[in-house]
């Protein structure tokens, strides 16, 4: 069974990293005030999740994009590690990440009907 892309999932999917892109951000300061993190390091993951966010919604056109999509799901969750409340924050975009997937292919599966 081969992954199919369609324009339901990406503009569902890059809906959901976008949104994860300003939560990713703006953890930076956060991690830095509040979490004491060397800043430095606050802005490699937090920028840096931010900027995969847009790579992979940009990649959403192909099944390269969804990999890079999860993988980035599991990073916000990692996240939590410099900032606790991206343990929940994580654990939520990884499940509306899901579920536009899901609801995508569901939805336009019925249409095509």
């Amino acid at each position: 069974m081969s992954f199919q892309v369609t324009p339901g999932m990406r503009r569902l999917g890059a809906s959901v990293l976008g949104m994860e892109a300003i939560v990713a951000g703006l953890i930076t300061p956060v991690a830095i005030t509040i979490g004491k993190v060397a800043p430095a390091l606050a802005v490699t993951v937090g920028i840096g999740l931010a900027v995969l966010c847009v790579v992979a919604a940009g990649l959403l056109k192909k099944p390269v994009g969804y990999v890079l999509g999860s993988v980035v799901q599991v990073l916000a969750i990692g996240a939590g590690f410099l900032v606790t409340s991206m343990f929940f924050l994580g654990a939520i975009f990884a499940a509306l990440w899901i579920t536009a997937i899901i609801v995508a292919r569901r939805v336009e599966g019925a249409t095509s009907r």
